[in-house]
């Protein structure tokens, strides 16, 4: 999110210096310690393998930089594919070559240290050169890197993650004498959600509240996709390089190969799943606890609530072969048979659609990643035994809760897909894109679209519709603030302040 530092750094001054929270706080606020949550490909990952690469004279060794190195993505671009792709199924790691998050502040400051790279792929860099600057302690800033391609589930089985979280926020209470500040950033929101829900059923019921308020004064949420990114669709279907020098291609390969890969695809905030909580507590078979259950908004809405169709995709009428998907002589002549027999068929798939599956399963026959990334979602996410992350999250109940996201820049809301006559991974090109800016919807040409725009457009990243939903845990109590950001040109940023009362909507 562009522009999402400045706003919640000078956030950060405001609490630090003025102390303007809800909660009471009784005691001296200079005791408040950071937490950073760095968002998705945000954490260094180093090699914990040896890996010898051919033809090439930089090989792998344990602890060098995997991600992200650019050099030996350059240079032996197999070996680091190696070191990064995961099983899709079981998300263990490539049989030659595995690799493991950073720890430290230095996992989440600057991904690719260097000259030419490292204002490039500063993330945090200039924030926490900015605290330093403005005095505050070593000991006061702790990060809380992770694998981000893994699943939820699968941080706590393999890295045991959020044991770890649970003891970083304890151990910055005895050390600081006093609770923490939450940042989470991007996909690092989803990762708290999931961390607040595992805690549930890790501390006793009566301690919960106790707990939070002991250990977590304030969430700085920044660029959180509350209802989803259309993006990771995008990098699903046809791939997104994340600005590395390989083809779209590579990187679809490699990207849905993570867990994580669905952890961000876009949902209705009208359809919800069970209380897996309750069902704890209360006994009850929670094989199937994450069945959707939706309202009759959604049954009424034509877009689950966003502002148009998240995928639009055609597909052939007749496949030529059984082949799962076919070479690109028989694309050709299916395309050609399509074209005396009719148009192809273009199918239309909302955000529910593409949360609970439908999708993946239509489109199966026509793309190898559709099971896979099918059983994927339903393993990982559908029968997750704490949570269903693909689903609205109600408002946390925490003392202070700071929204900032970035508006009124040109994002992406929908996209039309068609075959491209290629072999996988480059079987879908994209024919069309949808963008919300000003209040309207335009396609990638210009020309304006019908559907439901909202007030103004997303952040470039996010949607406005995923960005803002945040307000809907607004309270009694709440200062809304619109910054103009001069140096990102129509760019500004919202900040919600809401306090632990559970209001009204806003």
């Amino acid at each position: 999110m562009r522009g999402g530092h400045v706003g919640f750094v000078v956030t950060f001054i405001l609490l630090a210096a003025a102390g303007n929270l809800c909660g009471e706080f009784a005691g001296d606020y200079s005791k408040l310690s950071g937490i950073i949550i760095p968002g998705f490909a945000s954490t260094q990952l180093r090699a914990w393998s040896i890996l010898d690469c051919p033809y090439s004279p930089l090989d792998f060794n344990p602890l060098d930089l995997v991600w992200l190195d650019t050099t030996k993505l350059l240079s032996a671009v197999n070996c680091w594919l190696k070191c990064m792709m995961l099983d899709p199924y079981n998300q263990t790691d490539h049989r030659e070559c595995k690799s493991r998050p950073d720890s430290g502040l230095s996992a989440i400051t600057e991904l690719d240290p260097g000259y030419i790279t490292g204002p490039l792929s500063s993330v945090w860099k200039e924030w926490i050169k900015w605290c330093i600057e403005f005095g505050i302690e070593a000991n006061a800033i702790i990060a809380a890197p992770y694998d981000w391609r893994l699943s939820p589930s699968k941080l706590e089985e393999r890295d045991l993650y959020f044991h770890k979280l649970k003891l970083t926020f304890e151990t910055a209470l005895k050390l600081r004498g006093g609770p923490s500040i939450v940042f989470a950033h991007s996909l690092g929101n989803n990762v708290f959600r999931y961390f607040l829900e595992w805690l549930k059923l890790e501390i006793a019921p009566k301690e919960y509240g106790r707990w939070l308020d002991d250990h977590i004064h304030a969430y700085f949420a920044v660029g959180a996709p509350l209802l989803g990114a259309i993006e990771t669709v995008k990098a699903t279907l046809s791939g997104s390089t994340f600005g590395l020098p390989v083809s779209e291609g590579t990187a679809r390969l490699m990207f849905n190969t993570f867990g994580s890969s669905i952890w961000m695809l876009p949902f209705s905030k009208h359809c919800t799943t069970d209380n897996v909580y309750r069902r704890h507590f209360s006994g009850g078979n929670r094989k199937y606890h994450h069945a959707y259950h939706c309202d009759e908004h959604e049954l009424k809405s034509k877009y689950s609530g966003w502002p148009t169709n998240i995928i639009n995709i055609e597909v052939p009428s007749i496949r030529a072969g059984n082949e799962v998907y076919p070479s690109v002589v028989e694309t050709a002549q299916t395309n050609l048979s399509g074209m005396e027999c009719g148009f192809p068929t273009q199918l239309s798939f909302s955000a529910r659609e593409v949360s609970d599956g439908t999708f993946f399963k239509a489109i199966k026959n026509y793309d190898p990643d559709s099971e896979r990334l099918f059983h994927l979602l339903k393993k990982s996410y559908h029968d997750d035994p704490i949570l269903n992350p693909l689903t609205p999250w109600e408002r946390p109940p925490l003392k202070n809760i700071f929204c900032i996201y970035g508006v009124d820049s040109k994002t992406e809301v929908g996209y039309y897909f068609a075959p491209s006559g290629k072999p996988y991974p480059d079987n879908w090109i994209i024919t069309d894109v949808i963008y919300e800016i000003e209040g309207s919807l335009y396609s990638r040409s210009g020309n304006l679209v019908e559907g439901y725009p909202g007030a103004t457009s997303g952040d470039e990243t996010v949607p406005y519709h995923s960005l803002s939903w945040c307000k809907n845990w607004l309270g009694p109590k709440v200062n809304i603030t619109r910054t103009p950001q001069s140096n990102w040109n129509t760019t500004t940023i919202i900040t919600s302040f809401t306090c632990t009362n559970y209001g009204e909507d806003f």
